[in-house]
This record gives C-alpha cells, sequence and structure tokens, in this order.
C-alpha cells in the first residue's frame, strides 16, 4: 500500500438490493458486491461433477461427500456463478482487505467462509455483522469487525453434509418401493409424520353426542345476556372433554349428567315456565402481560393466523423489508432488544398512546427456545424513528407485515391489560345455569397488539363482553330457553402456525428452516392444503409407514431433536464433526449400513398397502393415485379413491359406495328429452360425476358435471341428474349492477357468480336450490375479503402504465400485468426480480397466447401479442434458428 492513499476494501454482501443500499452508506473507498447467495456447493447432479472424480467412482461421485476421507464434501461452483466468482477476484486485486458481510446467521457464515476459500485472497480478511441496515448500524459494524468462526462453519457444513447422506440413501429406497420422485429428509420426513399421526388420530376418533340448554335471560332493567345449563340436580352437565376420543362414550371416571334430546326438550318445556333467580357472582381480576417481540417462528405462526401468509411468503416478503432497511434481519431465535430499539419503542409509545400506556421500566424477555442466539437481536422495526408502513410508504403483503412487526415492538414497552372475568350463578327449578362475562378495564398493550388463536371459535384476548349490573336475589325473565344439541369434534388438523409451533417445541429443524420444510412437503405431494389446513396424503402415509417399520430412529421426534443438539454442540465449540458423521452413518448401527440390509426385504407392494383400523378395504398408493383393493366373490374388486379425499374422511360406507359405483362400471340414468343423449353416472379419479353422451373419436368433448360432495350419486333421481347437467343456472339479476347471478359446480365444488367474482356454497347450500338473496350474501362476503397482495410491486408498465406485479401462486411465484402472467424461474428468488427482467417474460408469455391449462400463475389468461411483443419474439426464433443452423453445419 502507497504510503498516503486511501485504502480500498472490498464489501461482499449476499444480495444487489444490500450492496446497494450499504454502498452508499459506506463510501467511495469501499466496493460492494453481491455473492448472489450461495457462490458454491454440493453438486446438485451428476452432470456437475468433475469428469476427473466421475472417473474414481465411488461415494465422492455417487454422493459428492468423500466418506473416506472424513467426510470432505465436494465443493462445486456452479457455471451460472463462475462469471460472478471471476468478477469479484478482479475487484480483490484493487483491494487492501476484505469484508465478508454476508447474513448474521450460521448460513451466513459459512458463505462467508466459502467466498474466502474460492477467492484465496492474499490481503486481511475480516467479518461484518450487523441486523439491521442503516447508516448507524452499518457504520458501527464496519468499526467493529472480528475473524470467521470455524466452529458455525464447521456446524453448517456437518448440517448439509448430514442432510446430503440422509436424502441420497433414502430417496432412491422411496422410489423402487413407493413411487418415482419422493424425498426423504432429517427433518421433512418427521415433519410429514407428525401430520399422519394427527390424521390418524382422526380415524381413530370416535364422535360423542351430549345436548344442553341455552337460554336468553334478561334483567328489570331490560339488559339481555346469555347462560348455559351447567349442572342438573347439582350434578354438572356432561360437555365434550367428558367423552373419550376412542369410544365416543363417557369417560370412565367422569362424574356427569348425559343429556339426550328427548331430557333436554323435557327440561326445556318444564323450566321456561318457572322462576329464574341470580344466586352468586364471582368476580376476579386478571392481568395480561405483552407477548416477546418476534422470532422467525412466532413471526412464521402469526402471521399465518392473521395475514394468511404462508411460512415462504412470510419469510419472501420479511426479507425484503430486511434488505430496504425496514426491519432487523428475519432469521433469528432471539427475543432479546437492543437499548436502542427499548428507547425507540418507549418513545413511540409516549408519543402516541400517552404515558399511562407506558410500562413502568423497560421489558426485556427471557429466551425460552433452546440454543437461542442470545447475541442476536428479535424482529423489529429498524433505526430509532418507529415509522409506521403509512409513513414509509408501504403497500401490499409488505406493509401488511411490517404493521404487525411494528405493533408486536411497540405492545413489548406497554402497560399491562387489566381484565375483569365475571361469572353469574343462576338458580331456577333443580338445574344451575352459568353466563361468563369479560370487561377490559385497562387496555394497555391491547391498543397496540393482540395476539392471534389458533381456534378459530376462540375469543380474542381484547373481546369485550361484559355482563349486565347484576346483584345476587336478582329475579330475571327467561326471553328464550333452547334445547341445543352438541358433536365432539375430532383433533384439529396443523396449520402452517401450529405446524412451526409444534416443530419448535419438540426441538426439531431450525426455525429459519421451517418455511423451506413446509413448501417442500407439498411440493412433493406428501401435504395437500386445503383452506389453512395441512391434509397429508396416502402417499405421506405409505413412506411414513416404511420409515417407522424399518428405519424408526430417523423419524422419532427425540432422536432427531438430539440430532439437533449435537449440531448446535458442534456451533458452540462442544461437538466434534467427523466423530458425529461417523456415528451417524457409519458402523452397524450407521444409515449406510441399516439401509444396505434391509432394502432386500422391504417389500413394495406390503409399503404401498395401507389397513386403516375399522376399514374394512385395503387402501393401495399405486402408480396414478390411491386406490380401495378388497374381495367381491373371491375375486379383487378395486376403485379409486377421489382426489380431493382426506384418508380421515374413509369410512367403511364411503368405501362401499365408490366400489359399488365402479363395479356398475357406467350407468344410464335415462336420455335427455332435448339431445337425446344418454346422462351416464360415473366415477373418475376426482370422484362421481355426471357425463352426457359418450366419447365418440374425433366428436366434441361430452359436457360432465361433478356431483357435489356429499351428495349419494347412488340416491341420484334422473330429474336430479337432468338439472345437474343443465347447470350453470341463472338465480336473476344483481340489484346494483343489474348483470346475472349463476349458480354451479365448478373445479372446487359448487359456486356462485356475479361478474368475475366467485364465491363457494356454504355446507348447507344446495346448488340446485339456492337462490337470489343467499347468493348475494355469499358474493357480498366474497368482496370484503383481503385481495390477494403482491409479494413486490415492480412498477409501471412502458406500454401503458398498468402495475406489474409479483404474486405467489400454487405452482410458485410469477410476474402478473393485466390478464399475463409469467413464471418466475425456480433458481431465480423472486423479491430479486426487477421490472426489466420481467418485461421480457410477459412479452415472452403474451406471445404464446392463451393457457390451455392452469399454469404457475394461476388461470390461463387470454394475451394479445402486440407488435413490440412480436418483434422479440422473432427476434428469438431468428437467433435460435442460426444456432441451430451452425450446430448442423
Amino acid at each position: 500500500m502507497v504510503a498516503g492513499k486511501p485504502t480500498k476494501k472490498l464489501v461482499i454482501v449476499e444480495s444487489p438490493a444490500k450492496a446497494k443500499k450499504i454502498g452508499g452508506y459506506l463510501g467511495a473507498n469501499y466496493t460492494v458486491m453481491a455473492s448472489m447467495g450461495h457462490v458454491r456447493d454440493l453438486p446438485e447432479s451428476a452432470a456437475d461433477i468433475p469428469p476427473e472424480i466421475k472417473k474414481l467412482k465411488g461415494n465422492l461421485a455417487k454422493y459428492g461427500v468423500d466418506i473416506e476421507n472424513n467426510f470432505e464434501p465436494l465443493y462445486i461452483v456452479p457455471k451460472e456463478k463462475k462469471k460472478l466468482v471471476s468478477e469479484m477476484k478482479a475487484a480483490l486485486k484493487d483491494a487492501d482487505e476484505l469484508i465478508l458481510a454476508t447474513d448474521e446467521d450460521r448460513e451466513g457464515e459459512s458463505i462467508g467462509w466459502h467466498l474466502k476459500e474460492i477467492l484465496n485472497p492474499k490481503v486481511p480478511v475480516t467479518r461484518m455483522v450487523f441486523s439491521e441496515i442503516t447508516k448507524e448500524a452499518i457504520k458501527e459494524a464496519i468499526q467493529k469487525t472480528r475473524t470467521l468462526d470455524v466452529n458455525l462453519v464447521s456446524a453448517q457444513e456437518t448440517r448439509r453434509v448430514i442432510d446430503r447422506l440422509y436424502g441420497y440413501r433414502l430417496s432412491p429406497l422411496l422410489w423402487k418401493k413407493v413411487a418415482p420422485g419422493l424425498s426423504a429428509g432429517r427433518v421433512q420426513s418427521v415433519a410429514v409424520r407428525i401430520l399422519v399421526n394427527r390424521e390418524l388420530e382422526r380415524l381413530a376418533f370416535r364422535s360423542g353426542t351430549y345436548w344442553d340448554l341455552k337460554s336468553a335471560l334478561g334483567t328489570k332493567a331490560g339488559a339481555g345476556f346469555e347462560a348455559w345449563l351447567a349442572a342438573v340436580g347439582g350434578k354438572r352437565v356432561a360437555s365434550g372433554k367428558d367423552f373419550d376420543e376412542q369410544t365416543g362414550k363417557l369417560k370412565t371416571d367422569a362424574d356427569v349428567v348425559l343429556l339426550d334430546e328427548a331430557t333436554a326438550r323435557e327440561l326445556e318445556t318444564r323450566l321456561k315456565t318457572q322462576p329464574w333467580k341470580v344466586s352468586s357472582i364471582e368476580t376476579r381480576m386478571q392481568t395480561r402481560k405483552p407477548y416477546a417481540p418476534f422470532t422467525t417462528s412466532t413471526m412464521q405462526q402469526e402471521s399465518n393466523r392473521k395475514l394468511n401468509m404462508s411460512a415462504r411468503e412470510t419469510m419472501q416478503t420479511a426479507q425484503r423489508l430486511y434488505e430496504d432497511g425496514l426491519i432487523t434481519y428475519m432469521r433469528t431465535d432471539s427475543v432479546n432488544l437492543s437499548q436502542e430499539a427499548l428507547n425507540a419503542a418507549r418513545n413511540c409509545v409516549k408519543d402516541r398512546y400517552g404515558t399511562e400506556y407506558l410500562s413502568p421500566e423497560p421489558r426485556q424477555f427471557t429466551n425460552k427456545t433452546k440454543n437461542a442466539q442470545e447475541a442476536h437481536e428479535a424482529i423489529r422495526p429498524a433505526g430509532t424513528e418507529m415509522k409506521t408502513a403509512e409513513e414509509h410508504g408501504l403497500s401490499g403483503r409488505e406493509a401488511a407485515l411490517y404493521a404487525m412487526i411494528w405493533k408486536r415492538t411497540v405492545a413489548t414497552q406497554m402497560a399491562e391489560a387489566q381484565l375483569r372475568f365475571e361469572t353469574a350463578i343462576i338458580n331456577v327449578d333443580d338445574t344451575e345455569f352459568r353466563a361468563t362475562g369479560r370487561h377490559v378495564v385497562f387496555a394497555g398493550f391491547f391498543r397496540a397488539y393482540v395476539e392471534g388463536v389458533d381456534d378459530p371459535d376462540a375469543a380474542l384476548d381484547d373481546t369485550e363482553s361484559a355482563l349486565p349490573p347484576l346483584t345476587e336475589g336478582d329475579s330475571l325473565n327467561c326471553a328464550k330457553l333452547d334445547a341445543v344439541g352438541h358433536e365432539t369434534k375430532p383433533p384439529a388438523r396443523y396449520t402452517e402456525a401450529t405446524l412451526v409451533r409444534a416443530l419448535e417445541a419438540d426441538g426439531i429443524g431450525r426455525p429459519s428452516t421451517y418455511a423451506s420444510i413446509i413448501g417442500t412437503i407439498q411440493d412433493r405431494k406428501y401435504v395437500v392444503k386445503t383452506g389453512n389446513q395441512l391434509v397429508p396424503t396416502f402417499t405421506a402415509f405409505a413412506v411414513t409407514k416404511l420409515l417407522e417399520d424399518y428405519f424408526p430412529n430417523l423419524v422419532d421426534l427425540s432422536f432427531t431433536a438430539k440430532m439437533e443438539q449435537d449440531l448446535d454442540d458442534i456451533a458452540n465449540g462442544e461437538g466434534h464433526r467427523q466423530q458425529y458423521l461417523s456415528q451417524f452413518y457409519l458402523g452397524d448401527a450407521g444409515l449406510d449400513e441399516q439401509v444396505k440390509t434391509k432394502e432386500e426385504s422391504i417389500d413394495a407392494r406390503s409399503a404401498c398397502t395401507l389397513q386403516f383400523a375399522g376399514l374394512t378395504p385395503r387402501i393401495r398408493v399405486g402408480k396414478f393415485g390411491p386406490y380401495l383393493e378388497t374381495e367381491r366373490d373371491g375375486q379383487p374388486v378395486t376403485a379409486s379413491i377421489p382426489a380431493d379425499m382426506a384418508p380421515a374422511d374413509i369410512t367403511n360406507e364411503i368405501a362401499e359406495k365408490l366400489i359399488e359405483l365402479k363395479q356398475r362400471g357406467p350407468q344410464s340414468l335415462g336420455t335427455h328429452p332435448e339431445t337425446g343423449l344418454p346422462i351416464f353416472l360415473m366415477v373418475g379419479p376426482f370422484g362421481p360425476y355426471l357425463q352426457l353422451g359418450e366419447v365418440v373419436e374425433d366428436g366434441p368433448k361430452p359436457k360432465r358435471v361433478s356431483i357435489p360432495k356429499g351428495r349419494d350419486p347412488q340416491t341420484l333421481t334422473f330429474e336430479e341428474a337432468m338439472a345437474y347437467i343443465g347447470l350453470p343456472r341463472q338465480l336473476g339479476v344483481h340489484p346494483e349492477t343489474g348483470h346475472v347471478v349463476n349458480a354451479g359446480i365448478g373445479m372446487y365444488g359448487p359456486y356462485v357468480k356475479h361478474e368475475k367474482i366467485f364465491a363457494s356454497l356454504g355446507k348447507t347450500d344446495d346448488v340446485l336450490t339456492v337462490e337470489l338473496p343467499r347468493a348475494l350474501e355469499l358474493i357480498a362476503a366474497k368482496k370484503t375479503k383481503a385481495p390477494v397482495l403482491p409479494l413486490k410491486e415492480l412498477g409501471k408498465h412502458p406500454d401503458d402504465d398498468e402495475p406489474v406485479a409479483i404474486y405467489e401462486g400454487r405452482y410458485g411465484s410469477y410476474i402478473k400485468h393485466g390478464k399475463v402472467n409469467a413464471t418466475i424461474p425456480k433458481e431465480r428468488d423472486p423479491l430479486q426480480v426487477t421490472l426489466e427482467e420481467a418485461l421480457p417474460l410477459l412479452a415472452e408469455r403474451a406471445a404464446r397466447g392463451p393457457a390451455t391449462k392452469r399454469g404457475r400463475g394461476g388461470r390461463g389468461a387470454k394475451a394479445a401479442a402486440t407488435p413490440a411483443v412480436k418483434k422479440v419474439v422473432k427476434k428469438k426464433a431468428a437467433k435460435k434458428a442460426s444456432k441451430k443452423k451452425v450446430a448442423e453445419e
């Protein structure tokens, strides 16, 4: 370095957005570049392995891991990263120092180490970490650099190697024994097992029935409230908690009165004319403390509950907020808040809510998660100004998620909420009724934030439902008394929020990986998302059964949690990488030997056969989906299981109907009087349906209509079949628009439609009888639902000034402009896509014309190719033809 010459430093971060922002803070003496994530990794496929390694064959060529040489990994720089690596090496030649500023988590530490290994710098190397991208934080971080943490690097490398060996040894086994394209994973397979076990609980569940009474009571002052029957003859009335889930009957130790319908109605008649009197009132006060600030896990759970965002969508949106300098780092398991964050939040409370809403002292929280990295911070708004989403000019999902983080952070420094709970006991004849109420005496932190709940029937903490003024001895007026029947409910299926909570509680995986795990188990068809429920498929059952039978340790929750603890020990410098890998993979009890000795003994047919308790037919998982198998007159009989049927929903009655319909084959219900064509009752992969006419070669496709779920096809009359075939039917015109409102059956079941709005019918609605008022109610409710928010808004299209944005679809992320939806390549991070990148993708998609089937971006839409689009496509076609000609020559 020349004396007096200012030093030039090369800073490497992970993304271009961060590079641009940090570069602006550091000034001219710093060159900031983006590694675009990992610069090298284990080989993705055989094509990535160098020829000299392939010649050696063995484990290194097969797995990308040299098992015989201390499990040394083979790292490959992908083709698409080679140019970037060359550019970084060139920039390093002019630098006096290399600063690795990759993300502050273990993966970021690993990426930094890989950069150092690849670039092989001859200048000093330091590690820069920060949890927020603000000028103050970056200026401070650049002054407090450190060395790379080799323990964190070792732990991350061990995790990567073990996941590679787990997947590469077990996945091919699943391809052979169950179905091609399946995968096994250290955390993924355990997550699937958790979902399967819950579905088995639902299968084993037996519903119980009980009755009670609901009263509408009034005081002399005219105030009304509800009370429920609590006891008869001094004995508590049975409720859902008193039933055995396995038998549907009362538990043996339940000392209660079980009311049936007849008894309940007799009580209803008798009590209506009796005097009602308040016998006692109990009041208790309760204090509620604010919730801890967000960690990765709690943010994913709450975003799923409140914003209906998946874990993957939440993390993508949070990444964008972080890179824009609006929140702190979003991969953290710490609930700590820095002193500056505490001060900012407390000042915000005073300014916005007043000093009476401020907690007496700054409030810090203690981590309950094992191995939480205390040095990190919780997720909070970045900086010290605590600006709202509106003040930052945010919109869409970014605004919704930021607002949730802002409210949660501010609430941590607010006063406790004070609630008063009241219980009134009302006597009438030999029965006792109970009324409960709650009153928020002082809202405290409720003013800013109230946590969501997983149970849709549960009340939120700030719900106000106070009883009217009551005193002992008050006489009451019974305005209404109804006997109400109840059925106990099976255990609820997991949602993304409850699955994340279960994984974290059991110490399975890391919160930073939950989003990718939940995404993977859906991509691999182990799980289908129905509403917000995660429903395991029959394939998930077959794979879980195989792993439980032959590799029980690998899907055991405590064993997997112990593996996570061992990896944390390595990160903390208390464990040894080679010893851990050897113990897991080698020896008689190691994974390699287990697979070798058990593979031949696994019968593929048996692995794909499921026998549910109480279900007579067997279920087989076949090449074309699950099906029922049984015998009739000594002959095997099979019937497909509808694709939308959950495993726990199959009963002997449903199975019998599916088998009977299959045996009958296409059944003619009669001849359509207008067309002269027969109406057939048939069964397909999606269940029973009606077909008008037969399939004729080169002829038009016959009209088909699905029979709604819950409608027994065996009792279908010809008149009903005619009505279904005649759908959609007009219900009338919308009073506001004058446009027609229709009812029909579509891909997702019965619906009503007005203009472009589709609203699903409820469980009690019948598509053949639903009337216009009910349809208008459903359509109005659909209109008020929160619109689908974009992941990222890119700007306006230069051709028409219409917005271009990125959305998350059923099959991945896509770009939307008007009616054109363009798929984003899998290898591209959707949040890094720019408007300049999006325009050619949209042009190419538009030039292909209307989609013939549903693609990634949702419904295929017609799109006329503009002259500009045609020009782009013509240019690409000419270029392709030119390359082909050169190749042929």
